[in-house]
């Protein structure tokens, strides 16, 4: 008996030991992660916006740059937990913004209570506003938008409708109307699907009636039916560690950590997108008829992407007028193209960044 208590204790005391010296490395890769580049900035804060607070990250290894701001997707869905790795990879071009919009990762830590009504005015309103915030504090007359998922429409939303802030504007998962973005993922889903009964009955049932309904349910479904057919997120593998990103995350602590996880287990995004996702205004998000760019306009899209259509994307690229415009498609990619191939995904950034300095 005597001896077993010793090996629980020592076994204890092995675990305490490695746990203290995964903390401690967590802790030096933090200060490592947290260094602001010679010359540049890296600076994070809460700025008031539209009546709430919102994180943003300014990182560049030269404020002389140009400064992109980047969108995330979802809408809702905040890549703050490990979008340093891909963004930093941008930031000796451009002097890179990273924004939580409201109610998401860190802006949704700070207004956890937050239940105020979302809609395409309040984010249009938020977009303008993080814009006067980055011109002013910054020293610039304009800056340039990269947006994936949902921030490629809502970008291109604020390009169109105010050009005289923006210089460039680069979308990728190109998201152009989400009912024909829906019709056109049933359509190649019956094609994958040929000779499977259950899966044909499932898509009858899902693309019958009204699309998009955008329930959890709805989507659900049609990430399981990308993932089983090897068009999915989930079944692609990223060019550097996640966990390991996400372990030496210099903005959050531990608790915010288990806090976001937690909630992006349980509920996804905040309630507040799901109110908003189940409304007319947002099933009929489009820009399908609005094609005419002061901007540069360019597209970096996967060839494997049916979340965001890639030969939707494609169609409205071929319709638009823009001052210079330019299609980047990455062989066998999906939607997760900057997470998975981040280092060919800067390569295209950086190509972009030459032709516009170069102008």
């Amino acid at each position: 008996m005597k001896t077993f208590k010793k090996i629980i204790i020592i076994a204890l005391c092995v675990i305490l030991g490695l746990i203290n010296i995964a903390l401690d490395v967590r802790i030096v890769g933090k200060v490592i992660n947290s260094r602001t580049p010679k010359g540049g900035i890296n600076k994070s804060l809460y700025v008031d916006i539209n009546g709430t607070k919102q994180w943003i990250n300014i990182y560049g290894k030269d404020k002389n740059n140009p400064v992109l701001l980047y969108l995330h997707g979802g809408p809702g869905s905040a890549t703050s937990y490990v979008d340093y790795e891909f963004t930093r990879k941008w930031s000796d071009v451009y002097t890179v913004v990273t924004w939580d919009q409201r109610a998401a990762g860190k802006s949704w830590l700070k207004n956890t209570k937050d239940t105020t009504p979302i809609n395409l005015d309040t984010m249009m309103e938020d977009g303008l506003e993080m814009t006067e915030f980055l011109r002013n504090s910054l020293g610039k007359d304009k800056i340039s938008i990269i947006g994936h998922s949902w921030g490629s429409i809502f970008g291109a939303k604020l390009v169109l409708a105010h050009p005289e802030y923006y210089d460039c504007y680069i979308g990728t998962g190109m998201t152009v109307d989400l009912i024909e973005n829906e019709i056109r993922f049933w359509e190649a889903a019956k094609e994958w699907a040929k000779g499977n009964e259950e899966d044909e009955q499932l898509i009858e049932k899902c693309a019958s009636g009204e699309i998009p309904n955008m329930s959890v349910e709805y989507i659900k479904v049609r990430t399981e039916m990308m993932n089983k057919y090897g068009y999915g997120m989930d079944s692609e593998k990223s060019d550097y560690s996640m966990m390991a990103a996400l372990f030496f995350n210099p903005y959050y602590n531990l608790w915010d950590e288990i806090k976001c996880l937690k909630f992006a287990t349980t509920q996804g995004v905040a309630e507040t997108y799901y109110d908003w996702d189940a409304t007319d205004e947002f099933k009929g998000l489009s820009i399908l008829d609005e094609t005419e760019y002061k901007v540069p306009y360019y597209n970096i899209n996967g060839d494997k992407d049916y979340q965001a259509n890639f030969e939707l994307a494609q169609d409205y690229f071929d319709s638009i007028k823009a001052p210079r415009k330019k299609m980047f498609l990455m062989k066998d990619m999906a939607h997760g193209l900057m997470e998975v191939r981040s280092g060919e995904f800067s390569d295209i950034v950086h190509e972009i960044a030459a032709t516009e300095s170069g102008k």
